[in-house]
């Protein structure tokens, strides 16, 4: 009898669970893709954080732009604002920190993203690349 009731309890569980899934539909995706996304830049991923561009956008990356990035050591990843668009997107923008592999000097771009939802995919798309490192002209 018991078996029976801890059976059923872990089916109700299932389907509990399988019901929040469906309810949250494209938030979910959202805020899945912007987290991996962004956590994909925190770690220096960048080879991983195209999959997240755009068809068409994503290209792969030049190995002078894998030098570029290796020279770089992301401190921090803060996502400053977010909001919806009126045509279903998001954008946010987010203040990155990096590190200077060779001078050791931090500093911080502000990157602001704009996502598509593709509703053919079920997923959203980052329309607006990878972040800019290029130092600011002085």
């Amino acid at each position: 009898m018991k078996i029976r009731l801890l059976l059923l309890g872990c089916l109700l569980s299932c389907l509990a669970l399988a019901a929040c899934g469906g309810t949250l539909g494209g938030t979910r995706n959202h805020t899945d893709a912007m987290t991996e996304y962004g956590a994909a830049i925190r770690w220096n991923e960048f080879d991983d954080a195209q999959a997240y561009l755009e068809p068409g956008q994503s290209a792969t990356l030049t190995d002078l732009e894998r030098e570029r990035f290796k020279q770089l050591q992301v401190t921090g990843y803060e996502v400053k604002s977010s909001r919806d668009t009126a045509d279903g997107g998001r954008e946010q923008d987010v203040e990155i920190r990096v590190v200077n592999r060779n001078t050791q000097l931090e500093r911080t771009v502000m990157d602001h993203q704009r996502w598509r939802w593709d509703a053919a995919a079920k997923r959203y798309w980052l329309t607006s690349g990878l972040p800019d490192f290029s130092p600011e002209p002085k």
